[in-house]
């Protein structure tokens, strides 16, 4: 792999020239940045994939949506639709794309769109919300958020990036004075304040940008194919045998909870927005078949849910117990509370693409 990186590295340099020339082109107007008169949140990173851009965008709507009315508009990877369209809960994955789906699906009361363009949809649903979120918007530079929130991975500081193809970053770390808050995210839940100054050292950020660091909060297990059954994560032991099913950027996070809990747990991987196939939903049949008779169990995750609802797999995973495992952001006090502060004040102010007061 490090033999591959190098082989590489000459067109992580011609990558990283072509980004710096864009982002210079919109620095000077070259290209047109294009400012709102509402509240506009860009939840963003600089790697690709796995920083955790749902689990922080559900939390602002949870902060947002009692005070607010509020609209997500993503990209929808993966989708097979092209365009703007607004998400219903009665879509499928190949129509919005999963992780709008799963927001959509949480919190059904607020507006959920897809569209490549992100501009010509916010200037589509502005006149009847208060507040924009834009997920996995950093590099979408047509549109100018007033509060640009950037997230970095806890366990990226422990190992030198590259830029793609060699390694992970979208764009070199320079890019991070963009943002005006930034999150560490999937933080140990004790971290303690000399490793918190270890990793601001490393990101040596302006005085006016705010540091703040999340960890993840699992929820309950819930049964995929019937709301009625649930079961806490307490209830996993070392007499049982789990099948985990990912295809999300970064499981191991998701690993170590479950392996916390002493089951035997196998893993079948496969990429992020892996799109399930009826080989691969007979495959993890056949190996849950083969464990030894018990309370075994098949888990997976919140996003890989939405593409396990159709009826074809639903009807191929007959008779086994199939669970998802929410996970949330969440952060300790008190940088809790002046999280949810500042993004309140933020979302309160009527002209806001003056960035943070």
């Amino acid at each position: 792999m490090k033999f591959l990186r190098l082989l590489l590295f000459p067109f992580s340099i011609l990558y990283g020239i072509g980004v710096l020339l864009r982002n210079l082109a919109y620095d000077y107007g070259i290209y047109k940045s294009r400012k709102f008169q509402l509240p506009v949140i860009s939840v963003g990173n600089l790697a690709v994939g796995g920083s955790g851009k749902s689990p922080m965008t559900e939390y602002l709507i949870r902060i947002l949506k009692w005070d607010f009315t509020l609209a997500v508009v993503s990209r929808g990877y993966g989708r097979k639709t092209t365009g703007f369209r607004f998400v219903d809960i009665r879509d499928s994955f190949e129509d919005t794309g999963d992780e709008p789906l799963q927001i959509k699906r949480k919190f059904e009361g607020i507006t959920v769109a897809v569209c490549e363009d992100r501009v010509d949809a916010i200037e589509y649903i502005a006149w009847e919300n208060e507040v924009i979120i834009l997920d996995d918007a950093f590099q979408h530079r047509a549109v100018k958020p007033g509060l640009n929130i950037l997230l970095f991975e806890y366990s990226s500081f422990q190992s030198f990036q590259l830029l793609l193809p060699a390694g992970d970053l979208r764009e070199p770390m320079s890019a991070k004075k963009r943002a005006e808050v930034i999150v560490v995210t999937k933080c140990p839940q004790g971290i303690d304040e000399s490793q918190k100054q270890v990793i601001a050292k490393k990101l040596d950020l302006r005085p006016e940008q705010h540091l703040f660091f999340s960890f993840l909060k699992y929820g309950t297990l819930k049964s995929l194919y019937d709301d009625r059954l649930s079961r806490p994560l307490s209830s996993l032991n070392n007499s049982e045998k789990i099948i985990l099913l990912s295809g999300i950027a970064n499981p191991i996070p998701l690993l170590n909870e479950l392996n916390s809990f002493n089951a035997e747990v196998t893993h079948h991987e496969y990429p992020d927005h892996h799109d399930f196939t009826g080989k691969n939903i007979a495959k993890l049949v056949r190996a849950f078949n083969k464990l030894e008779a018990g309370e075994n169990v098949i888990i997976t995750t919140e996003k890989d849910a939405q593409r396990l609802s159709s009826k074809e797999f639903q009807k191929q995973l007959s008779g086994i117990p199939v669970f998802y495992l929410p996970v949330e952001a969440d952060f300790n006090e008190p940088e809790k509370t002046s999280f949810n502060n500042l993004i309140i004040e933020y979302a309160s102010k009527p002209a806001v693409n003056k960035g943070l007061y």
